[in-house]
C-alpha cells in the first residue's frame, strides 16, 4: 500500500513509539571505552531503538561534581549556548545558535525520529549571536553579561589569533577585529571563506587555531547518516579543513570523519585532536563515537568503514581501496554518546583531572537505555588517552529517564575552572576546585540563577515540538546586559569581504541558508 506524501507522520510516529518502547535493548558493553573497544555484530532493522529523556526542572538542585569541587551557573537565560572561548583577559564568549532544521525527510522513519528527538530539545529560539561574560571583581561570579555580536548564522566554533576573533557560522568562516577587554564588536565581520552549507544535515562547524596561529582548522560534518543522499551530496563533507586565516585558502587536512564536532590543540604540541559523532542504525552498541588525534592526510573510514577497516555493509558502491587506507581512531567514547565538546585540562584544575581532556556528551536519542548526558574526563599518559572515562559533571540524567540539561561545549580557564555550555538549561556552568576558589562564589544572585534555571527547564517541558528557525535571520533581539558596564550593539551585523579573500580560494558554497536537522536530531551521532 502506498503512503501518500508520507501522509500521516503522526500516526506512523504513534505506532513506532509503541513498537520502540517495547523493544528489549542490550546494555552497553563494559569494554566499549578506550583504545580497543569490543565491536559487536551490526544490527539492522526497520527502526533503531529510540528513547530520548524528557526535560525536567532542576528544582533547586545542581549537577553532580567530584568531592572537593563546586559547581555554579554563571550565566542563564541564554539562547541555545553551544561553544565557549576564554579570552586572554578572562572574559568568556558564548556562541549561541541552532542551525539546520529543514533537511529533506527521505523516509517515514525520519519523521518518527524527529518527533522522538524533539522531546529533548529547548523551545528557545536560536540566539544567532555571541554573548560576553565578565567577572569584574574576580570572585567567580560573572555579573556582567552582554551581547558581543548579533545577527550571525548559527555560530558554533570560536578561535582567537592575535587581534582577530574567528567565528564558524554554519555557512561561513568570518572574523571580527578584537582588542583585549573589548565588550562588543566594533564593526561588521569580514568573510574569510564560505563553508559547505547545502542541505547541512550536520550543520555545526567546529573551529580551533593551530599552535603557531598560522592556520585554522574547521570540522565539517557529513550530509547524511550513511550517504542516503548520494555521494554527490558529500563533496567537501566529513572532513577537517586547514584554512589560511588571511586569504581563506583551504585544503582537506583529514577525511572520513562523519561529524567532527569539536577541535582542540594538545598543549605543548602542535597535535590536533577532535571528537567525532559516528554513524547510526547499526545497533545500540555500534558505532563508537571517538576521541582521536588527527593525522594530516589520514582517512578515518566514513562512509565505507568504521573503527579502522570494519566494513559498513550498507554503503554502495563499496570501495575496498579506501577501506584499506582507513586508520582507527585513538579512543572509543562509547556508541551514541554524542560528544560535542572537548578541552584539554591544566594543572590548576587539580586532583586526578590535571592531565587529560574533558568531553561534553550531549546524550543519545537512538538507544533504549540513554547514555551520555554528562561531562567526562579522559586521562592521558605519555600524550595518549588511557583507561576509562571518569565522570566529572553528571546528574543531568535522572533515574527515570528524564534530563535536566544537555552538555555541549567545554572550556578550561587558566586558573583551573571548567566551563560547560548546556543547551537545554540554556546556561553556562562553572566547576572549580574548592581550595582554589578566588572568592565567594555563592553570590547573592544564586537564587535568581536557580529560578532562571527552572524557568528554562519548565519551558522545555512544556514544548510539544521545537520551533522551526530560519537561521539566516536573527530570531531575537539582544538581551539586556546584567550591568550597565556590559554593552550590546544595536547595529545589525553585516558581513563584509576580507581584503585578502580570493574568490578562487573560497569554497564553492553559495552561502544559502542551511536547511538541515539540528545536531540534536538524527544528525548528532
Amino acid at each position: 500500500m502506498k503512503i501518500q506524501s508520507l501522509a500521516s507522520p503522526a500516526i506512523l510516529c504513534a505506532l513506532a513509539l509503541g513498537a520502540v518502547a517495547g523493544t528489549a535493548v542490550a546494555a552497553p558493553d563494559g569494554q566499549e571505552f578506550g583504545p580497543n573497544p569490543n565491536l559487536p555484530e551490526p544490527q539492522r532493522g526497520l527502526l533503531p531503538n529510540m528513547t530520548i529523556p524528557e526535560p525536567m526542572p532542576w528544582d533547586g538542585q545542581k549537577p553532580t561534581v567530584p568531592d572537593g569541587y563546586s559547581i555554579s551557573a554563571i550565566a542563564t537565560d541564554l539562547q541555545v549556548p553551544r561553544h565557549l572561548l576564554v579570552l586572554p583577559n578572562g572574559d568568556i564568549l558564548v556562541a549561541e545558535g541552532k542551525g539546520g532544521g529543514k533537511a529533506p525527510k527521505l523516509k517515514p522513519k525520519d519523521y518518527i525520529a524527529g518527533m522522538i528527538q524533539s522531546r529533548g530539545t529547548t523551545p528557545v529560539k536560536s540566539g544567532n549571536r555571541l554573548t560576553l561574560l565578565r567577572d569584574g571583581d574576580g570572585d567567580g561570579t560573572y555579573e556582567q553579561q552582554g551581547v558581543f555580536a548579533k545577527n550571525l548564522n548559527a555560530p558554533y566554533g570560536l578561535a582567537l589569533i592575535d587581534n582577530h576573533l574567528y567565528v564558524a557560522d554554519q555557512d561561513a568562516l568570518i572574523r571580527f577585529d578584537y582588542q583585549d577587554g573589548q565588550r562588543q564588536a566594533s564593526g561588521p565581520p569580514q568573510l574569510v571563506t564560505y563553508l559547505p552549507s547545502e542541505i547541512n544535515h550536520h550543520w555545526t562547524k567546529s573551529l580551533t587555531a593551530s599552535a603557531d596561529g598560522e592556520h585554522l582548522y574547521v570540522g565539517i560534518g557529513s550530509n547524511s547518516n550513511i550517504t542516503e543522499r548520494g555521494m554527490e551530496a558529500e563533496v567537501d563533507r566529513a572532513e577537517i579543513w586547514e584554512i589560511d586565516p588571511d586569504t581563506g585558502a583551504h585544503r582537506a587536512y583529514a577525511t572520513g570523519l562523519r561529524n567532527p564536532t569539536a577541535l582542540a590543540i594538545q598543549p605543548g604540541t602542535d597535535t590536533l585532536w577532535t571528537v567525532v559523532n559516528e554513524r547510526d542504525e547499526l545497533g545500540p552498541n555500534l558505532v563508537p563515537d571517538y576521541l582521536t588525534s588527527v593525522k594530516q592526510g589520514a582517512f578515518y573510514g566514513w562512509p565505507y568503514s568504521y573503527w579502522g577497516q570494519n566494513v559498513d555493509p550498507r554503503v554502495r558502491p563499496k570501495n575496498p581501496q579506501k577501506v584499506e587506507s582507513a586508520i582507527a581512531p585513538d579512543y572509543s567514547l562509547g556508541s551514541h554518546h554524542a560528544p560535542l565538546g572537548v578541552a584539554f585540562s591544566n594543572n590548576a584544575v587539580g586532583g586526578q583531572f590535571t592531565n587529560g581532556v574533558f568531553v561534553g556528551e550531549h546524550g543519545s536519542w537512538n538507544r533504549g537505555n540513554p547514555v551520555g548526558y554528562r561531562v567526562v574526563f579522559i586521562p592521558f599518559q605519555n600524550g595518549q588517552p588511557t583507561g576509562k572515562p571518569v565522570d566529572f559533571v553528571s546528574g543531568f540524567l535522572s533515574g527515570d529517564k528524564k534530563t535536566r540539561g544537555r552538555p555541549v561545549g567545554v572550556a578550561v580557564t587558566d586558573d583551573g575552572a571548567v566551563l560547560v555550555a548546556d543547551d537545554l538549561t540554556n546556561a553556562v556552568w562553572r566547576i572549580k576546585r574548592d581550595g582554589a576558589r578566588t572568592g565567594d562564589e555563592a553570590s547573592t544572585s544564586n537564587s535568581d540563577m536557580n529560578d532562571a534555571l527552572d524557568e528554562n527547564s519548565n519551558a522545555a517541558m512544556d514544548q510539544a515540538q521545537p520551533e522551526t528557525q530560519n537561521a539566516e535571520s536573527p530570531s531575537a533581539e539582544p538581551t539586556e546586559p546584567m550591568t550597565s558596564e556590559s554593552g550590546s550593539s544595536d547595529d545589525d551585523v553585516q558581513m563584509t569581504p576580507s581584503a585578502d579573500t580570493s574568490d578562487d580560494t573560497a569554497s564553492q558554497s553559495t552561502g544559502t541558508p542551511a536547511t538541515s536537522d539540528d545536531d540534536t536530531m538524527s544528525t548528532q551521532n
